[in-house]
């Protein structure tokens, strides 16, 4: 019996933690770094694995440059959606090849695997804004979540029943 629990339990841990990991293309070890802290101490050429939601794709003649809104990462590697604002600063990532604005578009959530290979300066506003390129290996496009409203059918809604409301045949 203890050892049927035991074997139940194991194998119980390692199916949840199955469930924690990181695809493929995003696992490794990484500078554990974020953008925000890259622009203080400057850190070219460590290796990040950095995501958040897309600010703007634009392609190029053979690259294309996205410019992120940086989030904490999950186990997972997925950009948190839980803090919506919980912001590691933004940064810019750039791959070889044409990415799609259509499909990379505005709030999209990303994550990156590559190494800080220098800073660019731009203006948000008024404000002079340094942000690290990172020149990415990976581009990892999460797909879109969509929150769908769950409702006991059709006895938790007073208006439905089978003598009042919308079922009143009587």
């Amino acid at each position: 019996m203890n050892l049927r629990f035991a074997v139940l339990a194991a194998s119980t841990a390692v199916l949840l933690s199955a469930c924690a990991t990181a695809p493929q293309p995003l696992q490794g070890s990484f500078t554990p770094v974020n953008p925000r802290d890259s622009v203080a101490t400057p850190q070219v050429g460590a290796s990040v694995r950095w995501g958040g939601r897309i600010i703007s794709t634009t392609p190029a003649q053979d690259t294309t440059c996205f410019q992120l809104v940086s989030r904490p990462l999950s186990g997972t590697g997925r950009p948190l959606s839980s803090a919506p604002d919980a912001t590691d600063g933004r940064f810019i990532a750039c791959r070889a090849g044409f990415y799609d604005p259509a499909v990379f578009a505005e709030g999209r959530e990303v994550t990156f695997v590559g190494k800080i290979d220098g800073y660019e300066s731009t203006r948000i506003g008024d404000y002079d804004y340094q942000l690290p390129r990172v020149a990415a290996e990976v581009v990892y496009l999460w797909p879109e979540v969509r929150e769908v409203e769950v409702r006991p059918y059709p006895y938790y809604d007073p208006y439905w029943g089978p003598r009042w409301g919308r079922w009143s045949w009587w």
